[in-house]
This record gives C-alpha cells, sequence and structure tokens, in this order.
C-alpha cells in the first residue's frame, strides 16, 4: 500500500489520531469512513472519544486501499469489502448495515425484519384512510401545470403581474 509505514504497533487497541496516523489519511475522512461502515470503531463506556481495535485497524487500511488506490468510492469499497467477507447477500444487495450485537447495531436480518413489519403497518393504515373516505375526493391538492407545488393556486409572481401592467399601460399610450 502507498505510504503506508510498513509496520504496524502490536497493540489490541488504538486512538482515532493512531489509526489516522498509520494510515495517512485526516481525522474527517476516518469520520466520513464510520458513516459508510457503522461497526468501524466503538466507543469508549465512559463516553470518551471512540476506539479501534487492531481489526478495525486492518479494515482502514483496507479502505484507504480501495478508495485512494483503487479508485472506489465509500460505497463500492463497502461492497468489496462484503464481497470478500461472504456478507453480502444472496441477490448481490447490500445490507442496510452491518455488525455484531455487541455493537449495539442490529443485524441486517433483525433490520429488515423490523422493516417490514413498519411497511405492513404503514399499508394497513393507508387502507384504513382509503375506506374512511367518500368516493371521489381527492387526498391532496393537485399539482401545479409546471410541475411546482407552491400553495398559490396557480396565480402568477408579482413580477410577472407588474411586467403585465406595464405592457398594458405602453400599449395604451402608443395608441
Amino acid at each position: 500500500m502507498n505510504g503506508l509505514p510498513a509496520e504496524i504497533p502490536n497493540r489490541p487497541l488504538f486512538k482515532a489520531s493512531e489509526v489516522c496516523e498509520v494510515a495517512n489519511v485526516q481525522p474527517y475522512v476516518l469520520r466520513s469512513w464510520e458513516q459508510e461502515f457503522p461497526d468501524l470503531g466503538h466507543d469508549r463506556p465512559g463516553g470518551g472519544s471512540r476506539l479501534y481495535r487492531r481489526d478495525d485497524l486492518m479494515r482502514v487500511l483496507r479502505i484507504r486501499q480501495l478508495v485512494f488506490d483503487e479508485g472506489l468510492t465509500l460505497a463500492g469499497a463497502r461492497r468489496r469489502i462484503l464481497e470478500e467477507t461472504g456478507e453480502l447477500d444472496g441477490d448481490g444487495e447490500l445490507p442496510i448495515a452491518t455488525g455484531a450485537s455487541d455493537t449495539g447495531v442490529p443485524h441486517t436480518r433483525e433490520l429488515c425484519a423490523r422493516l417490514a413489519q413498519v411497511r405492513t403497518g404503514l399499508r394497513s393504515v393507508l387502507e384504513l384512510l382509503d375506506r374512511s373516505r367518500p368516493a371521489g375526493t381527492l387526498t391532496s391538492q393537485p399539482a401545479h401545470p409546471s410541475g411546482r407545488q407552491n400553495g398559490r393556486k396557480g396565480r402568477t409572481s408579482p413580477k410577472k403581474r407588474i411586467a403585465k401592467r406595464r405592457a398594458l399601460a405602453r400599449r395604451r399610450t402608443s395608441r
């Protein structure tokens, strides 16, 4: 890997600044990677800064290689890592979140099951609302012809009205 130190300190835990130094990335880059990889790093029990295990550091180094050396996006790097570890779903879809229960992040299957329950509940509420609405009534106002919904019900803008008035006044005076 380009620009990386030849040796990683032999310790079980690392601070964020140490991970940044070893991986040769800025702290904001590491924080943005944590958004795409939620199970990267662990919060301290006392509420202090995040700690990274040795395997987290190795993942950061792999992400760095995929993003900087191979030119992948974070989503592409995530997909590649999931392919390499065999965690990619059978249909090729990326999991919504990954991680073990010790990180507090729910497993993908649990999260998908919760989303399915929410979706079912929302559909049943929609069906109830459809049944309670009298036939022929609209649920919302129609969209503006230009595709905008500005709540002005098709009125022209003040600038256009002023321009029209001036044009009419000019026509009257030119006669």
